[in-house]
């Protein structure tokens, strides 16, 4: 997830709450304000005495010649960089993209917004919006929080289906509405990982419930936002979760609860050319797969040679990140 910040010095009251409103992360304010902010809505504060202070967590860096290019790439690594170019010249930018992360572009318009979030495809990682039109605020809000990362999915070939014993599964219910076709990405492997649909479906046996994932065994790894994974047992409310359409784009939504409950599961396994994949689940007539197009099929009507969406990676993990390691998980 990008980070939105928005500037209101001096103080607008207006600029705040569409800010606000609009989920930026932290507004720039001048010292003193920050309480002002706070009666506004919860939101952290930038500013000599804000919950992000001046030259201690954030720097600001304008740059008009090569010299402060350099003064910026030397800056600390720990803090946020602020940057702001005098004529909007993008080449600045991408040398810093390239050198440093906790880069941050000030600008004063959604398109400008939009170009410093691109560039070299990775982009800043958010920006620093300055204005009082409140539309560019709105319109700089819905660019952040649509930008994602957009992830290549396969057709893998069911190779066994059997039952188990009992276990311990994990619904993920997020504080969104999820549509057909969409689910979260989750395997027993941080190798490879089926996209288990939402419970989005009409059934004659439970009401549906669009919010929730059945997503799998306590042990499964899922695919969270960045990159990264994490157990089905580290999930949380208020944690962040990755949604993926059957087409690969994701949105990153907010888990609003974990149900965590004894059940019946069954073991699905299946390749993706060589590389095997396989994940336990509920058994049960409501948790679906995803077959291409977005078309969901139960997990009790799956038989070997079917093809269901999924994703391979070739990396192992280390506290949920991708390294390149040799690891056997089987």
């Amino acid at each position: 997830m990008k980070n939105f910040f928005v500037e209101a010095i001096p103080f607008n009251k207006e600029v705040v709450t569409t800010a606000i409103e609009s989920g930026a992360h932290a507004i720039f304010v001048e010292k003193g304000c920050s309480g002002k902010v706070k009666e506004l809505g919860v939101v952290e504060t930038i500013a000599e005495d804000g919950d992000i202070q001046m030259n201690r967590d954030i720097e600001f860096i304008t740059i008009n010649s090569k010299e402060d290019e350099l003064k910026a790439a030397r800056a600390p690594r720990d803090r946020w960089l602020v940057v702001e170019t005098s004529d909007w010249t993008i080449i600045p930018l991408e040398n810093l993209i390239a050198q440093r992360g906790r880069l941050i572009a000030k600008v004063k318009s959604s398109e400008d917004a939009a170009t410093a979030l691109s560039i070299l495809e990775k982009g800043t990682d958010g920006v620093l919006l300055k204005t009082d039109n409140l539309s560019e605020i709105k319109k700089t809000s819905s660019l952040i929080f649509s930008a994602s990362e957009k992830l290549q999915l396969s057709e893998a070939e069911i190779t066994s289906v059997r039952p188990l014993g009992m276990g311990d599964r994990v619904c993920i219910d997020t504080s969104t509405n999820l549509s057909i076709g969409e689910g979260m990405l989750v395997g027993n492997t941080s190798s490879g990982f089926f996209l288990v649909h939402s419970e989005s479906i009409d059934n004659p046996y439970v009401e549906k419930r669009p919010f929730r994932v059945n997503a799998g065994g306590v042990h499964a790894y899922i695919k969270v936002p960045n990159g990264k994974t994490k157990y089905l047992s580290e999930m949380k409310s208020g944690d962040s979760a990755l949604v993926v359409k059957h087409d690969g784009t994701t949105q990153e939504v907010i888990v609003g609860r974990i149900k965590l409950e004894k059940r019946p599961m069954m073991l699905i396994e299946a390749r993706i050319g060589q590389s095997p994949l396989s994940l336990v689940l509920q058994n049960a007539e409501t948790i679906r797969l995803v077959k291409t197009g977005g078309k969901p099929v139960s997990v009790v009507k799956l038989k070997k040679g079917d093809r269901v969406l999924a994703m391979a990676e070739q990396s192992g993990r280390h506290f949920g990140i991708k390294i390149e390691e040799h690891i056997i998980e089987e």
